[in-house]
């Protein structure tokens, strides 16, 4: 029996008067690239918050590795690239890829090497030694992901991490996430950018705090009789839209 790498079993989160996920469940497999989308506001960031163990649920349960969370222990197997960049302006892009590798323990032998590399992947091999307080946002947006690459995390979650970055690059980044995937690492991903849905393993469907839909693009795009993952979620939004004006 494969063991879940994430598990949400009816989770309940609410801010205030307003229910963001009601009776959320999602599961995530070894080795896989899922896509959680949903329109803005839909709760993809809150999904995160909660499996991190940085926002409370009202009820229900989050599981990472078999552990509910939050738990500080699993941190070092988790790499997190957060929808806002938390940097540290007054260094440099190499430095605060320096300090983020120790905070992850990285062997100090191994951390220049790292660091060489995930620079490539995010293009920023040429700016490492400019202070991070001028980088344009989209270069703030590559050091974050650039730093969720550092280490060895058999899980990485990413919250819209290709957020203003150029079409060339987000190929390079999605290049890096499936050779990441096809080394046995598992990863979730959060966006609004349906072409990107075609590119996982698995998507996961988000509308109303539900899970709606969840599978293979080419099995939904079977089941839906549909050519495109966009198609397919404004059919289930809709579907969603005219069953809650029914009730």
């Amino acid at each position: 029996m494969t063991t879940s790498v994430v598990s949400m079993n009816n989770v309940i989160k609410k801010f205030g008067d307003q229910v963001v996920l009601n009776g959320f469940d999602f599961e995530i497999k070894p080795g896989v690239i899922v896509g959680l989308i949903g329109p803005s506001g839909s709760g993809k960031s809150t999904v995160i918050h909660v499996l991190l163990g940085m926002e409370k649920a009202q009820s229900g349960e989050a599981f990472v590795f078999g552990n509910s969370m939050p738990n500080r222990r699993l941190l070092g197997r988790i790499g997190y690239m957060a929808q806002t960049d938390a940097l540290y302006e007054r260094l440099t892009g190499r430095e605060n890829l320096q300090f983020f590798a120790e905070m992850k323990g990285i062997e100090p032998s191994l951390i220049k090497k790292q660091i060489d590399h995930v620079s490539q992947v995010v293009d920023l091999a040429s700016d490492l030694d400019k202070r991070t307080s001028g980088y344009s946002g989209g270069m703030k947006r590559r050091l974050s992901l650039a730093i969720s690459l550092l280490g060895d995390g058999d899980l990485l979650i990413l919250d819209e991490p290709t957020v203003g970055v150029d079409p060339a690059l987000r190929r390079s980044i999605w290049k890096e996430l499936h050779r990441l995937r096809d080394n046995g690492k598992t990863i979730l991903v959060t966006t609004h950018v349906m072409d990107e849905a075609e590119l996982v393993d698995d998507v996961a469907m988000l509308i109303a705090g539900k899970l709606q839909e969840y599978g293979q693009p080419a099995r939904l795009k079977e089941k839906y009789h549909e050519d495109t993952i966009e198609n397919i979620f404004l059919k289930v939004e809709s579907q969603n839209e005219t069953n809650v004006s029914h009730i």
